[in-house]
């Protein structure tokens, strides 16, 4: 069995999306809960599947936002959104959301996951949905500066972005000269 590659140095950024796809599974978490109580009351019959999904989600926004106030910021609609998926089963309409609700809910956390960096010895790897691996012989420069991540790419991209703060363990610069020896060492 082939052992994990050891980093000496991984690089968290912050992760601004994050809100952004909590509103967002807010909204749509919302807007079906309505939509199944509109559902309710226009049928002359009790459905069970409407009152059930109108309970669940907004049981878990109530849940969700009770973590929120007590200081737990990593909320997720997951859950909310695959119950919403299913209940859409069975609207007499956009029956189609399910697929669109399971998507969201399975790449939520991905999305909400903080990018990590790793630097080894022999390459730089971000650690995402789909890994990216780069040689040494592909950076012209790496720095960390005032918690400013920028890695300057020999094909002229490149990236710069904020450091997790929290998740400091090394000096900024012990890390920039560590990398100007793997820069030197890789281009000799």
């Amino acid at each position: 069995m082939a052992e994990a590659p050891v980093y000496p140095y991984v690089v968290t950024l912050k992760n601004e999306n994050a809100r952004y796809i909590n509103i967002i599974g807010f909204l749509l978490s919302i807007c079906s809960a309505l939509l199944f109580l509109r559902e309710l009351l226009l049928q002359n019959t009790l459905v069970p599947a409407y009152l059930a999904g109108i309970l669940f989600i907004l049981g878990l926004i109530v849940w969700n936002y009770m973590r929120y106030r007590k200081g737990d910021k990593r909320v997720y609609f997951a859950k909310a959104l695959l119950i919403a998926g299913l209940v859409w089963t069975r609207m007499p309409y956009f029956q189609w959301l399910i697929v669109v609700f399971i998507l969201l809910a399975l790449l939520e956390y991905q999305a909400k996951h903080d990018v990590e960096i790793g630097f080894s010895q022999n390459h730089i790897v971000f650690n995402q949905l789909i890994k990216k691996k780069y040689p040494w012989s592909a950076i012209d420069n790496v720095m960390i500066k005032d918690g400013l991540l920028t890695i300057d790419f020999k094909n002229n991209r490149l990236l710069q972005k904020e450091t997790d703060d929290s998740e400091e363990d090394a000096d900024e610069d012990e890390f920039n000269l560590w990398c100007q020896r793997q820069l030197s060492r890789s281009s000799a």
